[in-house]
């Protein structure tokens, strides 16, 4: 890890607003490669969702307690709050991660299924819901891209599972490309084994 490649910055966080299923595990690892303290999904054994929610229904910033710990952070259902953590931590950058849509579709429903068969999972995604998926996705990517309109260099789209990786990422974030392979998670991402 190159430790000087995430502390001499111009924007705050970075926030993974994208839908899960779609390489925000990569995205994770690709960002602590570059220098950042990068947290994905759980921390100290809890949802980053959790903790924000907490957060909220007690009135304080959406990621108290973590925001002073970390710098990006990944896969913890931001797409339905990216307009108040861009109050909450202005000048930041948002990433959504996307995914070819069939292959995204198979991929959560082998991860609700992988749920409904652990015992010990307590969470919501256990519901195999298609045209909600769809119409979520749909609608998510237009509120987003209104949202950044005017700010196109706030907001990066990226498809990690096709193979987009660090050129596109480090020329969002302003960094020069590691000497380093890009961490590709659950490479394959368009079969049935992710």
């Amino acid at each position: 890890m190159n430790e000087s490649y995430g502390t001499d910055r111009s924007y705050n966080k970075i926030f993974n607003v994208g839908l899960n299923r779609a390489g925000t595990a990569s995205l994770s690892e690709a960002l602590r490669i570059l220098g950042f303290r990068a947290v994905h999904f759980k921390i100290d054994g809890r949802r980053v969702y959790d903790i924000w929610r907490h957060n909220a229904v007690n009135g304080r910033p959406l990621l108290s307690g973590l925001a002073d710990r970390f710098d990006a952070f990944s896969d913890f259902a931001a797409y339905g709050i990216f307009e108040i953590l861009d109050r909450q931590y202005p000048h930041s950058k948002f990433i959504v991660t996307l995914r070819e849509l069939k292959s995204w579709l198979a991929s959560r429903d082998r991860k609700v299924n992988k749920n409904r068969a652990d015992s010990n999972y307590s969470y919501g995604f256990y519901e195999i819901n298609h045209d909600r998926w769809i119409s979520e996705r749909q609608q998510f990517l237009q509120r987003i891209n209104a949202y950044f309109q005017s700010r196109p260099g706030d907001l990066l789209t990226i498809d990690i599972p096709a193979g987009e990786g660090w050129d596109e990422l480090c020329e969002f974030l302003d960094l020069p490309v590691p000497n380093a392979e890009f961490p590709f998670r659950n490479r394959l991402a368009s079969t049935a084994s992710d």
